[in-house]
C-alpha cells in the first residue's frame, strides 16, 4: 500500500461526496487506501457507505470530536505515508501521491509535510490553482494545518497521536510539537496544492468565529498546561492577548471569554493527566521556524 489518505467528517455530506469523487478519480485504489470517520453525524452521511464501497468507513453515533476521532483512526491505517484531509479539501496535484513519496524520499529527517491551502470556493481547480503561490517554496515549519498534510506512520506511532484531550482547532499543534520533540522535522512545500472550499463570508454570517475563537482560546491554554516546562505565563499572556482583542471589542466574545476561562480551570485536574513537557530548546525552535519564511 503506497498511501493512507484519512478523513473526519460531521454533517457535511455533500463536501464529503465530493471529495470523495475527486480523491477516486486521482487514486489506484489497489495501491491508495481511504479512511473516513462520520464523527456522531446526524444529517444522512452514513448513506454514503452503501455507494462508495471501496472506502473504509468508521462510524460514531455519537460525536467524539475531530481530534479523537483521528486519534482512533490514525493507526488502523496501513502504509507507511499517511495523509490527512479535511472533507472539504481535495488536493489538485493529479500526481500528489508520487509527489508525496519523492518529498520524503529526499528529506530523510521529514516526519510531516505540509501542503499549500488555497482557500475558497471556486468553479474549477483551474481557477483554485490561479490563487496558488507564484514561486516554488520549501521550508521548515513550525506545524501543519489539518486541511492538507502527510505524516511518516512510523513517526506518528511514537508520538501520543492527536490528543483525546482536545476536541477540535489545536489537535495539529500537539502532533508537531511531539514530531519536533522527537528530533524529526516538518516541511511545507507549495509543490502539493489542496483547495480547502472554505466560504469565509458564509462562515461569518454562521457565526464560525465565535465557535473558533471559543475552542481556540480553550486548547491553546491546554497545549501550554501539557507541553510546556512552566506554563503558567504563557497562559496569562495569552489571556491577557485575547481579553485586549477580542473581549473588549464584542459582547458576545466577552461572554464566550470568561466562560472559557471557567472551563479550562474546571478541567485543570483532567488536563494535567496529560502533562508531557518538552525540553525548552523544542519551543524555542518552534519560534524560530514560525517566523523564518517571513525574514
Amino acid at each position: 500500500m503506497r498511501a493512507s489518505i484519512l478523513i473526519v467528517s460531521k454533517n457535511r455530506k455533500q463536501d464529503l461526496f465530493k471529495t470523495l469523487l475527486i480523491i477516486e478519480s486521482l487514486i489506484n485504489k489497489s495501491e491508495v487506501e481511504v479512511l473516513v470517520f462520520l464523527d456522531g453525524c446526524t444529517d444522512d452521511s452514513s448513506d454514503l457507505q452503501n455507494e462508495l464501497t471501496w472506502i473504509k468507513w468508521f462510524v460514531s453515533p455519537v460525536s467524539i470530536g475531530a481530534s479523537a476521532a483521528r486519534h482512533k483512526i490514525y493507526p488502523l491505517a496501513s502504509a507507511e505515508i499517511l495523509i490527512g484531509l479535511d472533507d472539504d479539501a481535495h488536493p489538485l496535484n493529479e500526481n500528489f501521491i508520487a509527489q508525496i513519496e519523492l518529498l520524503f524520499a529526499s528529506n530523510s529527517n521529514v516526519a510531516i509535510i505540509a501542503f499549500e491551502e488555497i482557500k475558497g470556493v471556486f468553479e474549477s481547480d483551474i481557477e483554485a490553482l490561479k490563487q496558488s503561490e507564484n514561486q516554488n517554496k520549501e521550508f521548515l515549519f513550525s506545524e501543519f494545518i489539518g486541511c492538507g498534510f502527510a505524516i511518516r506512520k512510523s513517526v506518528y506511532n511514537v508520538t501520543n497521536g492527536f490528543p483525546v484531550w482536545i476536541d477540535i482547532y489545536g489537535e495539529e499543534s500537539c502532533v508537531s510539537i511531539e514530531v519536533l520533540a522527537k528530533g524529526y522535522d516538518i516541511l511545507y512545500s507549495n509543490k502539493i496544492k489542496v483547495n480547502h472550499r472554505v466560504n469565509k463570508e458564509q462562515r461569518k454570517l454562521d457565526k464560525q468565529n465565535y465557535f473558533r475563537f471559543e475552542k481556540q482560546l480553550k486548547n491553546s491554554a491546554y497545549f501550554f498546561l501539557v507541553y510546556y516546562p512552566f506554563p503558567l505565563l504563557n497562559v496569562l499572556k495569552l489571556y491577557w492577548h485575547n481579553f485586549k482583542k477580542y473581549a473588549l471589542s464584542d459582547i458576545k466574545y466577552f461572554k464566550i471569554y470568561f466562560k472559557t476561562i471557567s472551563i479550562v480551570f474546571i478541567h485543570i485536574p483532567k488536563i494535567l493527566k496529560y502533562r508531557n513537557p518538552v525540553d525548552k530548546s523544542v519551543i524555542e525552535k518552534m519560534r524560530n521556524l514560525s517566523t523564518q519564511d517571513l525574514k
